[in-house]
């Protein structure tokens, strides 16, 4: 016997299979989202005052924050972060140098890890610290670039924070040697 169907049964029966799967999320309970990556925060929260400017990155939300000298700029970049615990540096530091073009070189527990790993000369294309570098007070930590874009909001790093290559160019570009910066 052929089943005849009404037009008004057809969209409820459609509108109904679209709904089931939230429905089915939603009693599994809320979706955890990373809300806090791009929650303003207040540099007072982190420094006395404001000096060249600051940074704060946290490692949590895998975010930047940078104020500018007076405050008047204010801007969060996405970032990469440190692959675990170990690797991960915090406290205070600062920028003491700015690189265009930096050259890599593996650090010695990257080469006992990877012994395959070689130099990568400053401006080469699949550079791991990408196109622009601020080398930080604390030896061979950095905020740098980064070729590989699938790193960015994801731990990922050696240790090292990373950001798209066009966000570090306008970082550099922004902080100046001297800026202040805070990992958390």
């Amino acid at each position: 016997m052929p089943i005849s169907l009404s037009r008004r049964t057809l969209l409820t029966a459609a509108a109904s299979a679209l709904l089931l799967p939230a429905v089915a999320r939603a009693a599994q309970g809320p979706a955890r989202r990373n809300l806090s990556s791009f929650a303003a925060q207040d540099w007072r929260d982190h420094f006395d005052t404001l000096g060249k400017g600051c940074i704060v990155c946290d490692t949590t939300s895998r975010a930047l924050h940078f104020w500018n000298e007076d405050g008047s700029d204010y801007r969060i970049f996405p970032t990469s972060v440190p692959i675990s615990e170990e690797l991960t540096k915090r406290g205070y530091t600062e920028i003491v140098r700015k690189k265009v073009g930096p050259s890599w070189t593996p650090t010695a527990s990257q080469r006992e890890r990877f012994p395959d790993w070689k130099p990568v000369a400053g401006g080469a294309p699949d550079n791991p610290l990408g196109s622009h570098a601020l080398y930080l007070s604390w030896p061979a930590y950095l905020i740098h670039g980064t070729h590989d874009t699938r790193k960015i909001g994801r731990p990922s790093s050696d240790g090292c924070i990373g950001l798209y290559n066009h966000m570090i160019e306008e970082l550099f570009a922004l902080a100046p040697e001297g800026t202040q910066v805070r990992l958390i």
